[in-house]
């Protein structure tokens, strides 16, 4: 079975849900990468990379693979659940506090699907789509993006397939926002997409910043890892509402404004420097 580079893409990412020390429940967005890639001898550290404080604090985790038949092709409605106890201990951070990135190495629950003769599908990036200097200055401040993830825990559960979302660069990825490793992007960005990579994806053709078009030619670059963005805060007056059985306090909401901010994928290498 062949599959196109988007449909690779959809089996690069997991859903991870945690329960919390508080008994509050979330979810987050993951996604799988090679650390120390030996391809001459196919060896390597297979990890999960997401935000930091998607896990902060959480006392169980579940992610969710697909199995895959004796071809290793997958099987999109048979799944493996893995559940795992003191979820935050198994993450190795970011060594820099203000970098929100955390790595998980996932060889042992691999291997423990394999003890029970189970094959799981997945697809890791690696080290060759993180774009180098000369590839980012080629890039214009307005590219197309493709964001992967499960925006408010949104997802294929028959499938297990995250949800495509696609926006521009608000800022040029080649800059460092606010003398951060960050720039901003325009898309739709909800809790849950914390920890989604974000990739410029031209499948069958692409036009550079000087307007020249390279057709029959796919392109295809991790920019980064969403972690945050910009809310606007709605407020007013607040008002009890009589209701049948008791009064309800009216709250104040917080309305994303389409805007998030990226860490740059070169920061990755600093993660697999742990390892």
């Amino acid at each position: 079975m062949e599959l196109s580079i988007s449909e690779q893409l959809a089996y690069s990412t997991v859903r991870i849900e945690c329960e919390y020390s508080d008994g509050s429940l979330g979810t987050g967005t993951g996604y799988f990468f090679r650390f120390k890639d030996d391809k001459a001898n196919n060896r390597f550290i297979p990890v999960v990379i997401t935000n930091k404080h998607v896990v902060k604090d959480s006392k169980k985790g579940k992610i969710l693979f697909t199995k895959a038949n004796a071809n290793n092709e997958p099987i999109d409605t048979d799944h493996f659940g893995i559940f795992i106890d003191n979820f935050e201990f198994f993450w190795k951070m970011h060594p820099d506090s203000d970098v929100d990135l955390c790595s998980m190495p996932i060889a042992p629950f691999i291997n423990a699907a394999q003890n029970q003769n189970v094959k799981l599908f997945y697809i890791s990036l690696d080290m060759s789509l993180i774009p180098n200097t000369d590839q980012l200055a080629e890039l214009s401040v307005l590219e197309e993006i493709v964001m992967i993830g499960y925006p408010n825990g949104i997802w294929d559960s028959k499938n297990n397939k995250p949800i495509f979302r696609k926006g521009i660069t608000a800022t040029h990825p080649n800059l460092n926002y606010e003398g951060k490793k960050e720039f901003m992007i325009d898309v739709a960005c909800f809790p849950g997409s914390s920890g989604s990579p974000v990739f410029i994806l031209n499948e069958g053709g692409y036009r550079d910043k000087k307007g020249n078009t390279y057709m029959g030619r796919s392109r295809v670059f991790l920019l980064g890892t969403l972690y945050a963005g910009p809310q606007h805060i709605a407020t007013g007056e607040i008002k009890i509402i009589n209701v049948p059985i008791a009064q309800k306090p009216i709250a104040i909401s917080s309305i994303p404004n389409n805007l998030g901010l990226v860490i740059k994928s070169e920061r990755i290498k600093e993660l697999e420097n742990l390892y």
